[in-house]
């Protein structure tokens, strides 16, 4: 039998079939280059809640939106990519311990490891910050990335440390954010005082971070990459085009789609 457009319905089929593997791959994960040089598969199924990262129960939700606030038009009134974006919710006062704030880690324990951290280029993301959250916790209550890392210091038998990058306050509110980037603004700091020129107390540039770690023996390599709330203020908003070096990590409430750009 025929289709109205004389292809057999088995080449019809086929044609489908192709055409949905394709969709699928694209939608999915995309090959990128990693810091070795190598090329590997990014998928979307490799991010998620960072369970042992996470205190209370705190949302890091893929959702559609936020679109808005009310009376907001334009682009700055839905999210930068796509329709969707990854919501957070932390609560400021719920958990028995001390301190009693929630915290969450929305991220990818796979990709990137191994990636050199003096690889780390181009580094920011968008983000949906309210009025409220403000009120909760200042200007400067805002999400972070962070980098859990092998600092690889000469001398030291810790192997283990974490990157954050603290953003300086959200240019507009009850609205989406344009590109902020963590290269040139706010400021980053190491757990653990593996060095003590970036701590919570001393914190550093992205390059002098690098600069520290950089000390004639093997680099510092990466283990995971988040985004992520807590543990102090009350927060609910949302995040969207996570950038690391090329790739721009677009959140949709179907999985989270690689982009690569220039």
């Amino acid at each position: 039998m025929s289709t109205r457009f004389g292809v057999t319905r088995r080449k019809a089929l086929t044609v489908t079939a192709l055409a949905a593997i394709v969709a699928s791959t694209l939608s999915g994960a995309s090959a990128v280059a990693n810091g070795n040089g190598g090329d590997r598969e990014r998928g979307s199924d490799h991010w998620g809640v960072i369970t042992r990262n996470t205190i209370g129960s705190p949302v890091a939700d893929l959702r559609n939106g936020p679109f808005g606030s009310f009376g907001v038009t334009g682009p700055s009134a839905r999210p930068p990519y796509g329709r969707g974006s990854l919501g957070i919710e932390v609560a400021d006062d719920s958990t028995s311990l001390t301190p009693p704030s929630e915290k969450v880690d929305f991220g990818n324990e796979v990709d990137f490891f191994g990636d050199p951290v003096q690889g780390l280029r181009r580094v920011g993301f968008h983000v949906f910050q309210t009025g409220e959250n403000v009120s909760y916790g200042g200007p400067e209550n805002m999400p972070n990335i962070r980098f859990e890392i092998d600092p690889n210091l000469v001398g030291s038998g810790d192997n283990y440390s974490t990157m954050v990058w603290v953003p300086e306050e959200a240019p507009v509110t009850n609205q989406w954010s344009g590109f902020i980037d963590a290269t040139s603004t706010g400021h980053w700091y190491l757990t653990g005082n593996e060095v003590p020129a970036c701590n919570q107390a001393a914190d550093c540039s992205l390059e002098q971070l690098k600069e520290a770690l950089d000390d004639g023996g093997a680099g510092a390599t990466i283990y995971t990459a988040a985004v992520g709330k807590g543990r102090d203020h009350m927060w609910i908003g949302a995040v969207d085009g996570l950038r690391v070096n090329q790739n721009v990590y677009d959140f949709e409430t179907d999985g989270v789609r690689t982009r690569r750009v220039g």
